[in-house]
């Protein structure tokens, strides 16, 4: 049985400052996490030491306090998180090694009633050690299963729902993931026993242990660099997932893409097996501002 949201806590709490160093392995062991090598096109570049290239959703990862709900301080019961929206916007493509900070902020957490979820804004500033640059913005939404009724305000989170076109996909890519996708993924900094134990899973109502959000993240990534992106990760300049239906190890995920003509793809991901959507949102390419473009490639690819 889950314990109640201890509201004054949560927002007494502070979420501890990371500062993260990560190197090529690092690089390579993220792109593992998301599936890179399971297509049945060539993506040696994200997990080869030669000519090496970090996916852009490393971001997610990167300065990450990774699944603080698990401290009894916190006042959140770790069983009750599911990951609800996620968006990124870069900065500056990734380099393949260097030194960060991440900073996380709460925001104000909105009651959505009793026997309903609370929703918990928090934000994450990226930037280098060394010279304070900014890498990345993160923002995302926790849903809070049946933490509502605390007496808060209500409201909306996240960005507005975005509707696709109607009319065919400009893009489609089926992906596959493994059996021990969450495994590996894991290993990447989120060590939320819901991913990984079935005792875990059990308690929040589920089958079987999920794939975290951020790692489905990584997978529908790779698809946008290829449909949306010319197949050029140094191109993704934000990112934004809506996720709707969690994804199981072992599942394949279908996205397609819809060009809005200013640079932007929306996106749905699907599970065909299951009949079901797993997110939605949307990829920006070359929307970086205050940089050399061919700067940033070449810092990137060494």
């Amino acid at each position: 049985m889950s314990r109640p949201l201890d509201i004054e806590k949560l927002r007494a709490y502070t979420v501890p400052e990371v500062r993260q160093a990560y190197d090529p392995k690092d690089v390579m062991l993220y792109a593992l996490g998301v599936g890179a090598g399971l297509a049945d096109f060539d993506e040696l570049r994200f997990v080869y030491e030669d000519g090496l290239i970090t996916l852009p959703t490393m971001g997610l990862v990167l300065g990450s306090a990774g699944f603080w709900a698990m401290d009894p301080q916190s006042g959140i019961d770790p069983a009750c998180v599911l990951h609800g929206e996620q968006s990124m916007r870069l900065h500056r493509p990734l380099d393949v090694s260097g030194e960060v900070v991440g900073r996380t902020t709460l925001g104000d957490v909105i009651d959505k009633g009793p026997g309903r979820p609370a929703l918990l804004p928090i934000t994450r500033e990226l930037t280098d050690v060394h010279t304070g640059e900014a890498i990345a913005t993160l923002d995302e939404i926790w849903v809070l299963q049946g933490a509502g009724g605390f007496g808060g305000a209500n409201g909306a989170a996240g960005a507005p729902k975005t509707d696709l076109p109607q009319r065919d996909p400009d893009g489609t890519l089926l992906l596959p993931t493994a059996i021990n996708q969450a495994m590996i993924y894991r290993l990447s900094g989120d060590y939320n026993p819901l991913h990984i134990d079935p005792r875990a899973a059990a308690k929040a109502g589920l089958a079987s242990p999920i794939l975290h959000g951020l790692a489905t993240a990584g997978v529908i990534g790779r698809a946008l660099v290829r449909l949306c992106c010319d197949d050029d990760p140094t191109r993704v300049s934000a990112l934004r997932f809506r996720f709707t239906a969690p994804v199981f190890p072992g599942e394949v995920i279908l996205t397609e893409t819809w060009a809005t003509g200013d640079g932007r793809h929306l996106f749905r991901a699907s599970i065909p097996s299951r009949g079901i959507v797993a997110a939605m949102g949307e990829v920006e390419c070359d929307g970086f501002q205050g940089h050399d473009k061919e700067d940033l490639i070449e810092r990137v690819a060494v």
